[in-house]
């Protein structure tokens, strides 16, 4: 879950799995698998890290520098 805030300064704690896609109208709006689209404060780039951050801490992605230490490839 990312917590993200409203345009009116509410905040939104959003499951970053259902995030379908970000666009800049030039509000951000989070589009959900759902169908239901949420205009944010932050930036296309802030909700990106937002999630990523999510995404790695539950282990959905890792860190490219942690696979290369485990001994993965850098060429995948």
């Amino acid at each position: 879950m990312i917590r993200l805030t409203r345009l009116n300064g509410s905040t939104v704690v959003v499951n970053a799995i259902l995030i379908e896609c970000i666009e800049v109208t030039p509000d951000t709006v989070v589009t959900l698998s759902t169908g239901r689209k949420i205009v944010v404060r932050e930036t296309v780039e802030d909700v990106v890290a937002k999630a990523t951050a999510y995404y790695r801490s539950i282990g959905l992605v890792g860190s490219p520098a942690a696979r290369f230490q485990e001994g993965g490839s850098r060429d995948g």
